[in-house]
């Protein structure tokens, strides 16, 4: 790879051509005399290359611990951003982990070795040492830049590949690790000081980060991280992720709501939600409780660790007739889910963009959730949602949205087109791409020429 393989051309990088043009200069200013004997000094330089050489598309590699089959944020956002990055024009690879210890190789994706990390965290992996065949290919292929989207171990990898092939290495932080302390300490303050030491010394290493929120670059300065940030929310596919656009699609989310045995006349309140502690579950179920509602059933789509504690604090409050458990769906249809419900609730505190309130926002479903700063550009109060802060705050605003038909079709006009004005795909992938492209003009060096000193 050379100078001109970048976006730009020779002459804005720093390739050859920019020394030749130095000597140029000093030649036309009657300097030509530092010539020794016969030998034409200029003779010792390169050849220019063709103005006509093309450019090949610029090479990203993507490197992320969690991968399909996984369903979480994090894969979302990757696989969004690959397919963004190749209708753009780019080439790009994955870089992941297997769900087995045997290291191989798909189409555009290695998958590395790996052995089950469950008991630190559910379904989460640590990566063995690494092939050297996966390495030599990367190597031999050379990405331009590399964008790590996990910290730990294909980080790693992210890191060596960086160094030894001497290009930027850009990092987007998805999660906040101070909202996960009940899994590693049992103390908050000693958890967040941990967090923060580690951030520090992980993303030392970068040339430059992306943030999905304001909120996520706040906490990030507050960790002393001195790298550049950009705040870059990750898009959706708005083709994909809509309101039901014709009879069959409407009828597709009744017959849902009938598997489910929701009567016709009732509304549904849905979380789509991995069942974790840090999600506050057990939160949303209080606050349907404290409504006290029988024309809505709150409908939990996804599963976890902590399915096991939330049904039996649904059997304890007596909420067996009003709480449906959903279950994994796949993610290729869960726009059909979104569509059943009337309105999207959530108390997680632990979100650093929440793509699922995004996802059913941009389905026209009004937003009521616990209120937190991440949200501030998606639940814009009493126009797309509302944050809660109390039960009976929780409970006004239900009503409101249950009650007047009218005030709910409202807000589920203006949160679809919220979503289409701020969240579209295209704008995620544009914007990335520019971050790459400054990462990578930060990092070329260029030789300029010096200014010629009038005797």
């Amino acid at each position: 790879m050379d100078a001109s393989d970048f976006p730009g051309g020779p002459s804005a990088q720093g390739s050859d051509l920019g020394l030749t043009h130095l000597l140029r200069t000093a030649d036309a200013q009657g300097l030509a005399e530092c010539q020794s004997g016969n030998v034409d000094i200029t003779s010792l330089l390169p050849a220019a290359r063709p103005a006509t050489t093309p450019a090949r598309p610029l090479r990203v590699l993507l490197t992320t611990d969690w991968w399909e089959p996984v369903v979480n944020g994090v894969v979302a956002s990757v696989q969004t951003l690959r397919r963004e990055l190749m209708a753009l024009g780019c080439e790009v690879r994955v870089l992941t982990l297997s769900q087995g210890w045997r290291t191989r190789r798909e189409p555009g994706v290695y998958r590395l070795g790996s052995v089950s990390a469950g008991l630190v965290y559910d379904r989460a992996r640590i990566g063995m040492p690494g092939s050297r065949r996966v390495l030599r290919d990367i190597e031999r292929w050379h990405p331009d830049v590399i964008h790590s989207q996990c910290e730990f171990s294909t980080f790693v990898w992210a890191r060596r590949l960086a160094r030894t092939l001497a290009v930027p290495l850009v990092h987007t932080y998805h999660t906040i690790y101070e909202d996960y302390t009940h899994y590693y300490s049992p103390s908050r303050t000693m958890g967040r000081k941990v967090v923060a030491s580690f951030s520090r010394r992980v993303l030392a290493g970068t040339d430059a980060i992306i943030a999905p929120t304001a909120k996520v670059s706040r906490l990030l300065r507050g960790y002393e991280v001195d790298r550049p940030v950009s705040v870059i929310p990750t898009g959706l596919d708005l083709h994909r992720f809509r309101p039901a656009a014709d009879a069959a699609e409407r009828a597709d989310a009744a017959a849902l709501r009938a598997r489910l045995g929701i009567a016709p006349g009732q509304k549904v309140l849905l979380s789509v939600s991995r069942l974790a502690k840090e999600k506050n579950l057990d939160e949303v179920i209080d606050m349907v409780a404290a409504a006290d509602r029988a024309d809505a059933v709150l409908v939990l789509v996804g599963d976890g660790p902590y399915r096991h504690e939330l049904d039996e604090r649904v059997d304890a409050l007596g909420l067996r007739e009003r709480v449906r458990f959903a279950g994994v769906v796949d993610p290729a249809e869960v726009q059909r889910w979104y569509r059943l419900g009337d309105v999207f609730v959530s108390a997680s505190l632990s979100e650093t963009q929440g793509l699922t309130f995004i996802e059913a926002m941009a389905c026209g479903l009004p937003l009521l959730c616990r209120r937190d700063p991440s949200l501030a550009e998606v639940v814009l109060e009493d126009r797309t949602g509302w944050q809660y802060e109390t039960p009976e705050q929780f409970r006004a605003h239900l009503a409101q949205l249950l009650e007047d038909p009218h005030r709910r079709e409202e807000m589920s006009l203006a949160a679809a087109e919220h979503a289409r004005a701020t969240c579209g795909a295209e704008t995620f992938g544009s914007r990335v791409l520019d971050v790459y492209r400054e990462a990578i003009g930060r990092r070329t060096p260029r030789i300029i020429a010096p200014q010629a000193v009038v005797a």
